[in-house]
């Protein structure tokens, strides 16, 4: 191999740069013994100073790299000389070869600068530094780039520390303002230069500094901006014609993809990204944007036309339908995305005038485009289709300036003019258009005339059949999922067949990307075509089957497909097929499951959703899950694996037992689950759903649990010791629905916990208490809260003695200490006051109905889950009388419960106990309410000794109950 005379210097010093990283500090996580003594230090700091001048850029880069790797150790404090030697180097005009290696150095050294640094750097180095950048006669523009690069990164670490020395920043900010606005000025002024990557970059740094001015001393430089403003505009302007020839057009090179010397990108594209982000920045600004604000249409006209397709991203897309659905779907790093952010920065700080001048800008392209067109122009199309993903992308905005009271028919007429027109062209001639137009018309649906949406969709429908470009059957796919749901079903209905059998062949054909798109048409086709989907069940599922075994493993990819399964299911006559197609691919994976892919047995279990036909499932797969909760150490399959014989319990109940060959085998391996699932030693997360399974047991097969409520509960209470918080709570829920079966009798179960130890604990109860009182708060779902607090109601309703005796967690005792640190919680760990656990249960059911009215008064709140409760229910809850001090009566709450109980059919309820278990039926608000009474008339007195102990909201809801 050739090794030329370059080679050996500039391996040393990246081997220099090693060792410094090694050996030069002791207390460095990267630190490896011998450390480097002070005289060896010594002398190769000197050593190296001394090459910074070296002719060859690649030492120099080499060298200037340990300089800087030592200077994060040693400077200023052990290496005081290091920024005189630099800035001697820099103002040596006669040696640019030392110019150059302290630049280079120097570079490296403030992309690593801390709050320390800056002070001691900036009045030292900023004066050379403006001698360098406004002397191009005698600088290259490489070392006057790199010199900006320096300012940018002191200014960037000078906007961080101005949140906490705001005088202190701003004091060294304010003399370099209006030199260095007039040298940006001055860069900023010329027109931008085609195939000039040098040009590009110099340009680039300036704006990466105007951009931390505007966003970190906007009040300083608005004296300054004005003298900005004008150069900042003509380097927009100007740069647009360059874009447009270079990436747009590609009749220039653009540089796209490459870099300079020192890893810095020098295309085209990276520049114009950083004006459009510079512009954001200014409009964005509360103290800014009124510069700009009387020149916003101009603004939005040009920045429009960067919205344009570069050549580079029509080649690619053309070919690659997967990275045209990433690039449209996921904010890359592109002119367009950053155009779109810029015009969304617009119309949230200039409102509607920011409206108005997308769509007036709008306008004018498309007059402009016609115009082009009209004249021969291969490219007019582009700006045809920018205009169009502009308006698309900000179509919410739009909408929400409407509802505002801003007039928007003229941008619906824009809109149906562009679409009406250019649909007419075909796919083929200019497919990226074509694509947008469908894209497009599912963001202005709801404006768009049913004529129009009529069109559309039959051309959509078409096209999906069509040998067309990949980008024009994404749009296509796109417009479909959106518009079936909504479509006449004249119109559909039809062509529904056809179409099914094209979205099957693009399922075959489709990759990774595209697949959830085809799978999200192929949902809202079954959806809207029930007739259809019977007749071509026997074709979509067995390749709906093979994509999901495919790609069980991914989780979205496989839950598209059981969607689709899921609406054909539902599709009537299309069930019995279905789940004969579907048990042929389970059966032989659940009995063979070590010798399937990753997630393939977990996903088989996840599919055995059919009620009406459990039992057929059950023939094929019960012993299979048994043997996989049992022996399987995977949890997603153990946790399927439970849901699937939760199902089974629930909807054969007693009958389970008989569909087997021995009733009494069948119930010892459900028993065996039991034990597994609670084995102290299974994590947490393969006992996820043990807490839903039990009460499928006691629910459905309470004869044969009741022998076993003792071991059961034994082994609950070892489980919830070692369990997670989320498996804690589901736990917890058992132990409620054990109270309720226990009525009458609920103080002998009581008994029964005091009898059951409980390590680190008096007795199970114990126990057991002082974990639900703490996580009573937290249980989520309707079904859930409704047993758990019903449950306590019932434990304090027993008046068992060791309600009073037992203690619990009350409410936490505030330090006074300040900030708690680290050292200070360990030191002082969180102390709270215990109370009786009587006292503890009243509360937690004052929160509940505390909780209760809060859920109902944050119904307003746009953002809330309230939204879709229905509004006589909020108006009938908010019209009913209060008393005369203010507080809710109890016609009020009554109102309230009425509305928490409609609402709470959330995610967190498990559908399958809601539905069997009666106490699902409970009204919490009532139920409360009468256990307050009739507490309060059994006993006045102790409730008023406990009430002494409760939080004035927690009094107040129990006042309200007793005023009824």
């Amino acid at each position: 191999m050739y090794l030329d005379d370059l080679t050996f210097p500039y391996l040393a010093a990246v081997l220099l740069k090693q060792f410094v990283k090694k050996h030069w500090q002791e207390d460095e996580d990267a630190f490896e013994p011998p450390v480097v003594s002070s005289a060896e230090k010594e002398i190769i700091r000197r050593m190296l100073l001394l090459t910074l001048d070296d002719p060859h850029r690649k030492i120099c880069t080499a060298v200037g790299m340990s300089v800087a790797s030592i200077a994060l150790y040693d400077w200023p404090e052990s290496w005081p000389e290091l920024l005189p030697f630099l800035l001697n180097l820099i103002n040596n005009q006669t040696n640019l070869n030392g110019v150059h290696g302290a630049m280079r150095c120097l570079v490296l050294l403030s992309a690593d600068l801390d709050d320390r640094m800056v002070p001691t750097l900036i009045p030292a180095l900023f004066p050379s530094l403006l001698t360098i950048v406004s002397s191009p006669q005698i600088y290259d523009t490489y070392i006057r780039t790199k010199a900006l690069s320096i300012v940018y990164s002191c200014i960037s670490m000078l906007g961080m520390m101005s949140g906490v020395y705001k005088t202190e920043t701003s004091s060294m900010i304010l003399p370099l303002l209006k030199p260095w606005m007039d040298q940006f000025a001055s860069i900023l002024g010329i027109p931008v230069q085609s195939e000039n990557p040098d040009d590009w970059s110099i340009r680039m740094e300036v704006l990466k500094c105007l951009n931390q001015f505007v966003q970190n001393f906007s009040s300083l430089i608005k004296s300054e901006f004005e003298v900005i403003l004008g150069p900042l505009w003509n380097t927009f302007v100007s740069s647009l014609r360059v874009y447009e020839q270079a990436s747009i057009e590609g009749t220039e090179d653009s540089y796209d993809g490459r870099y300079d010397s020192d890893g810095a990108e020098k295309s085209l594209d990276s520049f114009v990204i950083q004006l459009l982000e510079l512009l954001l920045s200014i409009v964005g600004n509360p103290r800014l944007g009124k510069v700009v604000v009387a020149n916003v249409k101009e603004l939005v006209y040009y920045a429009i036309a960067f919205l344009q397709m570069t050549e580079h991203q029509v080649h690619t897309w053309s070919v690659d339908a997967n990275q045209f659905i990433a690039d449209e779907e996921d904010t890359t790093y592109s002119c367009r995305i950053s155009g779109i952010l810029l015009l969304e920065e617009v119309v949230n700080s200039f409102g509607d005038d920011g409206v108005l001048a997308i769509i007036d800008a709008g306008k004018q392209w498309f007059t402009e485009s016609q115009i082009r067109k009209a004249a021969g122009s291969a490219s007019w199309w582009r700006i045809r289709e920018a205009t169009l993903f502009a308006l698309s992308s900000l179509s919410e905005h739009i909408f929400e300036s409407e509802e505002s009271g801003f007039e928007t028919s003229s941008l619906k007429h824009l809109v149906e003019q562009i679409i009406t027109e250019d649909y007419l062209i075909g796919p083929l001639e200019h497919p990226f258009l074509y694509a947008r137009i469908f894209i497009s018309v599912v963001k202005f649906s709801s404006v768009i005339s049913s004529g129009v949406l009529e069109h559309i969709l039959h051309a959509a429908m078409k096209t999906i059949t069509m040998d067309v470009p990949p980008p024009v059957k994404v749009g296509a796919c796109r417009a479909l999922s959106q518009l079936l749901p909504e479509a006449n079903n004249e119109i559909v209905q039809p062509q529904l067949l056809s179409l099914f059998s094209s979205l099957t062949d693009l399922l075959n054909q489709a990759s990774e990307e595209t697949l959830h798109l085809v799978l999200e048409t192929l949902l809202a086709a079954v959806k809207a075509g029930r007739e259809s989907a019977t007749l071509v069940e026997h074709v979509i599922s067995p390749v709906i089957l093979n994509v999901w075994a495919l790609h069980v493993s991914d989780p979205f990819i496989s839950i598209d497909a059981l969607e689709v399964l899921e609406a054909i299911k539902c599709t009537p006559g299309c069930i019995h097929p279905l789940v004969s197609r579907i048990m042929p691919y389970v059966g032989p994976i659940l009995n063979k499951p070590q010798e399937q892919g990753d997630g393939l047995v977990a996903g088989s279990l996840d599919m055995n959703a059919p009620g009406d036909v459990i039992k057929a499932i059950y023939d094929i797969c019960f012993d299979a899950v048994i043997r996989l909760i049992l022996q399987s150490d995977d949890h997603s399959e153990i946790q399927n694996a439970t849901e699937c014989l939760s199902a089974f319990i629930s909807v054969g109940r007693q009958e389970v037992l008989v569909w087997g060959s021995d009733s009494g085998s069948t119930m010892r391996s459900l028993l065996d689950i039991a034990s597994r699932l609670l084995d102290p030693n299974l994590e947490s997360s393969g006992s996820f759903f043990v807490g839903s399974y039990i009460l499928q047991l006691i629910l459905h097969l309470p004869s044969q649990m009741t022998v076993h409520i003792q071991d059961l509960v034994a082994a609950l209470v070892r489980r919830m010791q070692s369990a997670s918080e989320a498996l804690t709570s589901s736990l917890l829920v058992v132990f409620a629905r054990l109270v309720h079966i226990s009525v009458p009798n609920v103080g002998q179960f009581i008994d029964l916990l005091i009898s059951i130890p409980a390590e680190g604990h008096a007795n199970s109860f114990a126990y057991v208490m002082s974990e639900w009182t703490k996580q009573q708060g937290e249980i989520q779902g309707a079904y859930q809260i409704k047993v758990t607090t019903s449950a306590l109601a019932l434990l304090l309703t027993s008046r068992h003695n060791e309600l009073a005796k037992t203690q619990v967690q009350g409410h936490l005792i505030k330090s006074g200490m300040g900030i708690t640190t680290r050292l200070k919680a360990k030191s002082a760990p969180d102390q709270w006051v215990m109370l009786p656990l009587q006292t503890k249960i009243v509360a937690l059911l004052a929160d509940g109905l505390s909780e209760i009215q809060e859920q109902v008064l944050a119904g307003d709140d746009e953002d809330s889950d309230w939204e879709e409760v229905q509004a006589d229910g909020i108006e009938n809850a908010f019209s009913v009388s209060t008393s005369a001090l203010g507080k809710p009566t109890y016609e009020h709450l009554e109102a309230m419960a009425k509305i928490f109980n409609e609402d709470q059919e959330d995610q967190y309820e498990d559908d399958l106990l809601s539905i069997a278990d009666p106490l699902n039926q409970i009204n919490l608000a009532n139920y409360l309410v009468d256990f307050f009474i009739n507490f309060s008339q059994s006993d006045r007195q102790l409730l008023d000794y406990i009430c002494k102990s409760l939080t004035e909201t927690q009094q107040n809801a129990i006042q309200t109950a007793l005023r009824r």
